[in-house]
C-alpha cells in the first residue's frame, strides 16, 4: 500500500456512502470489534429507556432520542470506557393488548376471557418481538450502535422474576399494603390508571352544570345550594363539605330558602335567574353536622339507610370560592378529596359504577346505564322532584386514558400499593445527588413533583403485564409473595412445568396454606412503569447475577423526552429507592418533543407523521443525525424538511474540505511523517491561527460533550469545519498547494491541514458516523497505514493550551474584517475581486487592527489582491478621500480605501486571472484529473487583449497546467477537437478551446 494520503470521491453521495459503510461495518463485524476492544477499559453504564413496540416504525422523537444516546456512546468509547449499551423494550401494557383486540375484533375483558387467554397472551408476545425486531432494523439502519443481539424485553422471565424480587423488597420491608383506593379509572380497558399515567391526556368536554337542592331535615322549603358538573355521581352523596372560614349564608328565593357561602350569591343568583334576598350570614363552621336528605333517595336504594351519611362536614383544604356555591357535594367513592374528608369523619364510603363505568343495581332506576348516559335522566329526575334550581352545559379539560382516549372516572376499588409517600424527603435528598440536564428540569420540575409524593398502586386489573406474585388462601386470608422462578416451583403443589411466567399459566399455579387450603393467586398484573422502573437492575440480571450489578450499577446516564420527568426517570427512582435505598442513575439528560413545523405533535391521523426513515432516504442517515443533533436538546425540535435540507449541505461543506484536501495531497503523495513540532520554522500566522483555533475547538467541545451539552459542541464542530477550516484557511492556503516543488511552506500548509482536519474527524465522528468512517477509509488510513480498522478505534484528540493564542485569533478577525470590506468597496465601485490593485490603504486607531495587518500582512495582500498594504490614523486619512480615485468602504474599526488606478501590468493579471477561472470551469465539466496536462488557445477579441494575455502566458499556463497555450486573435484550423466555449469578460467575448492528450496504444485520443 503507497503511504501517502488517498483521495476522496468527488462528489458526497449518501447514499452510496453509507452503503458502503454499512457493508464495511457488518464485513469486518467492527462495531463488535470496538466492543472488544474497549472491554477491559472504566465502565460506563448506559441505561437505555425501553419504547413501546407498539408500532414497526419508531416515532421521529424516538429516533432523535436514539440518535442522542448512540451519539453519547460513541463519544464515551473514543474517551476510553467501556460502555455497556444493551438496548431494551417495554413489552407488556395497554398499548399491545390494544392492538391485539383490534386486530380480532374484541373489545372487552370478558371477549378477551371467551378469546382464550392462552391465545391472547401468545399474540400479545408475538405483536411485541415481532415489532420490536422491526424497531430493531430501523434504529440500526440510523446506524445506532447497541447490543442489538440482547436486548432486554420487559416479557421476559428473567425480566418478570426481577420484577417479582423487587416487588418481594417492598413487602420485606413492610413497604406493601392492599387497601382501598379512590383511583382514575378506565372504563374501556377497565384497570387502574396512576397519578403520572393521568396527566398524559386531557380532552375538552362538554358536561352538565348544575344547581341541586338537598332539603335540610326538619326545615321546610330549606335547602343546601351544592354544585356539581357529574350528575351521576349524586346516587353516591352522603356528605356536603364548607369551609369552616368562610361566610355563609341564608337567602330567601320566592318560598324557599338556600344556604350557601355569601360570596357566591351574586354568581349564583344571575347564573339561575334567581332573587336572592339575604336574611343572615355567619360562619361555616357553626354549619358543622346539620343533616339533610338525598334529593334522590327516592329513586336509589344506596341512599337509604345509610349511617353516619347526610350531613355536613368541615374541609379547609378542599373548599374555595371561585365557582359553585361553597357547598361542595362529597361522594367518597368518587372523590380523591371526598374520601381524604371522609376517613377524617368516618363516612361511609358508597360506589355504585362497576369496572365498565357503568352503575350498578343499588343505583336504583339507573342501573346499567354508563355514568355519562346517566346525566340526562338525574337531570330530569331532579327537575321533576323539585330539587334541580338551574342546569346548563359548560366546556372543560377532563382526563382521558392515555392509550385509548377514553374519558376517565374516578372510583373507589381495592388496590395493591407500595407505600412511599411517607419516604419523600429520601427521595428528595437523593436527587440532589444526581445531575440533571438541564439544571431545571431536576432542580424545579422533578423536584416539584417529588413534593406531591403518594403512594405508588402498582396493580393493573389487565393480563399482558409482570403478574402480581401475591398468592392468597381463601380460606384464612394469608398471603404469601413469591421473588423468584424458583421460589414458585418450591411452593407449589400443582402445577410446575410452567411455559412462561404469565397469566394464565401462572394462575394455574397452587400451593398449600398452613390451614391446609388451597392459595391461588391474586388476578392483577404490575404497572408497567414498575416493570421499565425495574429497568437498572432486571437488565443486569439482578437478583441471579448480583456481581454483575456490583460492578455497573447505577447507571451512568440516562436520557429521554421531557415526558418522562414524571413517567420512567420517577419509576426507576420509585424502584431504586423501594430495593435499593438508592436512586439508580448518576446523570439525567431530558430532550425535547418532536414537532411538526407548526409546533403540533405528529399524528398519522393528522397527515403530519414524519418517520426518520423518510428522512433518511432522501437526505441520507447523517444527514438526519446531524440535522437532529444541532437543535437545543431541552427545547422541541420542529421538523421542517427545508432545514433538513440545510443542515445536509453543510455535510456537503465538510466532504468537498476533505475532498480539496485529499486531491492535491494525493496528488503530491504527501504522507505525515513530519511533525509540526519539526515544521515548526515553517509554519505560517495563518497555520498557527488554524492549529489555536483547533486546540480551542476540542477543547471546548470536550467540556460540552462531558456536560452533555451535544447541540453546543456540534455547532462548534460546524464552526470550527465550515468557518475555519472550509471559508477561511483552505481559501488562505491554495496558493500554497498549487506550488509543483515540494517546500517546507507547502509541506508546513498540509501537515496543518491533515492535523486539523483529523482532529476534526475524530470529533465529528459519534455525529456523523458513516461520513467520518468513508473520509477515514479513503483518506487517512492510506496515509497511515498502522492506524486501526475503523476511525471509531481512534481516541478523542486531545488540546494542547500551549497551541491556544487569543491574540492570534483575535488579529485574524481583524485581518477578516479588513479583507472583507475591502470586498465591500470593491463591489460599490463594480471592480472585480480577481483584478489586482495597486494599493490598499487602512485607515484605523485600533492597535489590535495595525497588529493584525503586521501579523498577517502576507495574507491581507494575497486576499485583498493588491501590490501594497499600508495602515494610517484614521485623523490622516482626508488625503483618500478622492471618490474617482479611491473605493471607501468601512468597518467597525476604520475604513478602507482601494486605489483604483490600474496599470497594465495590474489589467493583465486582472484579465489573465479571469481566464484562468473560466479555463478551471472547462476542466471540470471535462471531469480532467486535477493533474491531467491539456493544450489549450484563447482567441481574444483584439490585439490589446491577446498582448495583454501573452505577457501572462506562464501564468496561465501554470494555472490550467497547459503544455501548449496559444493565444491569437485570428481562428486556426486544427484536427484535434478541442472542448471550446464561449465566455463574456467584461463586454467583449473571449473563446477558449481545451484539449487533453491520454496515450492508448500509441494512438492519440481526446478527451472532451
Amino acid at each position: 500500500m503507497s503511504k501517502h494520503v488517498g483521495e476522496l470521491p468527488k462528489q458526497y453521495d449518501p447514499k452510496v456512502v453509507e452503503s458502503e459503510v454499512k457493508t464495511l461495518w457488518e464485513e469486518n463485524q467492527t462495531y463488535e470489534a470496538v466492543k472488544k476492544a474497549k472491554s477491559r477499559n472504566p465502565k460506563f453504564y448506559f441505561l437505555d429507556g425501553p419504547p413501546f413496540p407498539s408500532s414497526d416504525q419508531p416515532h421521529i422523537g424516538t429516533s432523535w432520542g436514539k440518535v442522542l444516546k448512540d451519539t453519547v456512546i460513541r463519544y464515551k468509547r473514543s474517551r476510553g470506557f467501556n460502555v455497556r449499551d444493551q438496548p431494551g423494550y417495554d413489552c407488556h401494557g395497554l398499548p399491545v393488548e390494544l392492538a391485539i383486540e383490534q386486530k380480532f375484533g374484541v373489545k372487552t375483558k370478558k371477549e378477551i376471557e371467551s378469546f382464550g387467554l392462552e391465545r391472547f397472551i401468545t399474540e400479545c408476545k408475538r405483536f411485541s418481538e415481532t415489532n420490536s425486531a422491526a424497531l430493531t432494523r430501523a434504529f440500526q439502519d440510523l446506524g445506532i450502535w447497541m447490543d442489538w443481539d440482547r436486548p432486554y424485553m420487559t416479557h421476559q422471565d428473567s425480566y418478570v422474576e426481577s420484577g417479582w424480587w423487587g416487588f418481594k423488597q417492598a413487602a420485606s420491608k413492610g413497604l406493601l399494603e392492599h387497601g382501598q383506593r379512590v383511583v382514575h379509572w378506565c372504563p374501556q380497558d377497565e384497570t387502574v390508571l396512576s397519578d403520572y399515567e393521568v396527566a398524559l391526556e386531557y380532552k375538552i368536554v362538554r358536561d352538565p352544570s348544575i344547581y341541586v337542592k338537598f332539603p335540610v331535615e326538619g326545615k321546610q322549603d330549606e335547602f343546601v345550594l351544592i354544585w356539581t358538573t357529574t350528575p351521576w355521581t349524586l346516587p353516591s352523596n352522603v356528605a356536603v363539605m364548607v369551609n369552616p372560614d368562610f361566610e355563609y349564608a341564608r337567602v330567601r328565593s320566592g318560598r324557599e330558602t338556600f344556604i350557601l357561602a355569601k360570596e357566591r350569591i351574586e354568581e349564583v343568583a344571575k347564573a339561575s335567574g334567581q332573587t336572592m334576598q339575604l336574611l343572615e350570614s355567619f360562619p361555616g363552621a357553626k354549619l358543622d353536622g346539620l343533616v339533610y336528605r338525598s334529593p334522590l333517595e327516592s329513586l336509589v336504594p344506596a341512599q337509604r339507610n345509610l349511617k353516619n351519611a347526610h350531613r355536613v362536614v368541615l374541609s379547609k383544604e378542599y373548599v374555595v370560592l371561585g365557582e359553585g356555591t361553597g357547598c361542595v357535594h362529597s361522594a367518597p367513592g368518587h372523590g380523591e378529596q371526598d374520601y381524604e374528608v371522609g376517613v377524617r369523619y368516618g363516612l361511609p364510603v358508597l360506589m355504585l359504577v362497576d369496572d365498565q363505568g357503568k352503575l350498578t343495581p343499588e343505583a336504583g332506576k339507573y342501573s346499567g346505564k354508563p355514568v355519562r348516559d346517566a346525566n340526562p335522566e338525574v337531570i330530569d329526575d331532579l327537575k321533576s322532584l323539585g330539587m334541580l334550581l338551574h342546569a346548563e352545559e359548560i366546556e372543560h379539560r377532563s382526563p382521558a386514558c392515555w392509550r385509548c382516549k377514553t374519558p376517565l372516572i374516578i372510583r373507589a376499588t381495592d388496590q395493591w400499593l407500595i407505600r412511599i409517600a411517607q419516604m419523600k424527603d429520601a427521595f428528595i435528598k437523593e436527587v440532589d445527588s444526581t445531575l440533571w440536564i438541564p439544571e431545571w428540569a431536576g432542580a424545579v420540575q422533578f423536584k416539584n413533583w417529588l413534593e406531591a409524593l403518594r403512594d405508588w398502586v402498582i396493580s393493573r386489573q389487565r393480563f399482558w403485564g409482570t403478574p402480581l406474585p401475591v398468592w392468597v388462601c381463601a380460606s384464612c386470608g394469608k398471603r404469601k409473595v413469591i421473588g423468584s422462578k424458583q421460589e414458585l416451583l418450591e411452593n407449589a403443589t400443582s402445577p410446575t412445568d410452567l411455559p412462561t411466567l404469565h397469566v394464565p399459566w401462572v394462575d394455574k399455579v397452587k400451593f398449600r396454606c398452613d390451614c391446609g387450603a388451597d392459595m391461588t393467586r391474586v388476578p392483577d398484573v404490575m404497572d408497567v412503569w414498575f416493570d421499565s422502573g425495574g429497568a437498572s437492575l432486571a437488565c443486569l440480571g439482578y437478583p441471579n447475577n448480583p456481581s454483575n450489578t456490583k460492578y455497573w450499577w447505577p447507571a451512568d446516564f440516562i436520557v429521554e423526552g421531557r415526558d418522562q420527568v414524571t413517567l420512567w426517570f420517577f419509576a426507576l427512582l420509585k424502584s431504586g429507592m423501594v430495593t435499593m435505598g438508592k436512586v439508580p442513575y448518576k446523570t439525567v439528560l431530558m430532550h425535547g418533543f418532536a414537532l411538526d413545523s407548526e409546533g403540533r405533535e405528529m399524528h398519522k391521523s393528522g397527515g403530519n407523521y414524519v418517520t426518520a426513515n423518510e428522512v433518511t432516504e432522501k437526505f441520507g442517515r447523517d444527514s438526519f443525525r446531524y440535522y437532529v443533533l444541532q437543535t437545543t436538546l431541552w427545547e422541541d425540535l420542529r421538523f421542517s424538511w427545508d432545514a433538513v435540507k440545510q443542515y445536509s449541505g453543510d455535510l456537503s461543506t465538510f466532504w468537498n474540505t476533505y475532498v480539496f484536501a485529499s486531491t492535491y495531497m494525493s496528488l503530491d503523495k504527501f504522507s505525515p511523517r513530519m511533525s509540526l513540532k519539526q515544521l515548526t520554522r515553517s509554519l505560517r500566522p495563518e497555520d498557527r491561527w488554524l492549529l489555536s483555533r483547533m486546540h480551542r475547538t476540542i477543547k471546548e467541545a470536550t467540556t460540552l460533550m462531558e456536560e452533555y451539552k451535544i447541540h453546543e459542541a456540534v455547532r462548534k464542530l460546524k464552526t470550527f469545519l465550515v468557518e475555519d477550516l472550509s471559508h477561511t484557511y483552505v481559501r488562505f492556503i491554495r496558493r500554497r498547494t498549487w506550488v509543483e516543488k515540494q517546500t517546507r511552506d507547502k509541506l508546513a500548509a498540509y501537515t496543518t491541514l491533515y492535523t486539523a482536519l483529523k482532529a476534526a474527524l475524530i470529533m465529528l465522528t459519534p455525529i456523523t458516523p458513516f461520513l467520518t468512517e468513508s473520509i477515514y477509509q479513503h483518506m487517512f488510513r492510506n496515509a497511515e497505514p498502522k492506524l486501526p480498522q475503523t476511525v471509531h478505534l481512534l481516541d478523542w484528540p486531545q488540546f494542547d493550551e500551549k497551541w491556544i493564542s487569543d491574540s492570534l485569533e483575535e488579529e485574524m478577525n481583524a485581518t477578516k474584517d479588513v479583507v472583507s470590506t475591502v470586498a465591500v468597496a470593491r463591489m460599490q465601485k463594480a471592480m472585480k475581486q480577481r483584478q489586482p490593485v495597486p494599493r490598499i490603504v487602512v485607515a484605523t486607531d485600533s492597535k489590535r487592527v495595525r497588529k493584525a495587518l503586521k501579523t498577517y500582512s502576507t495574507l491581507v495582500l494575497d486576499q485583498a489582491n493588491t501590490r501594497t498594504l499600508t495602515s494610517t490614523d484614521r485623523a490622516a486619512s482626508s488625503k483618500y478621500e478622492e471618490p474617482a480615485r479611491f473605493a471607501k468602504a468601512e468597518f467597525a474599526d476604520g475604513a478602507v480605501y482601494v486605489d483604483l488606478k490600474l496599470t497594465k501590468s495590474e489589467l493583465a493579471e486582472g484579465l489573465a486571472r479571469d481566464a484562468v477561472r473560466r479555463m478551471q470551469q472547462m476542466r471540470k465539466e471535462m471531469d480532467l484529473k486535477v493533474d491531467s496536462y491539456v493544450n489549450a488557445y484563447i482567441l481574444a477579441p483584439s490585439a490589446n487583449a491577446a498582448n495583454l494575455l501573452k505577457g501572462k502566458r506562464s501564468y496561465i499556463a501554470g494555472e490550467v497546467r497547459a503544455k501548449q497555450l496559444t493565444i491569437t486573435t485570428k481562428r486556426e484550423q486544427t484536427k484535434v477537437p478541442y472542448y471550446t466555449k464561449a465566455w463574456q469578460i467584461g463586454s467583449e467575448t473571449y473563446e477558449f478551446g481545451l484539449f487533453e492528450k491520454t496515450r492508448l496504444g500509441g494512438k492519440s485520443t481526446a478527451k472532451q
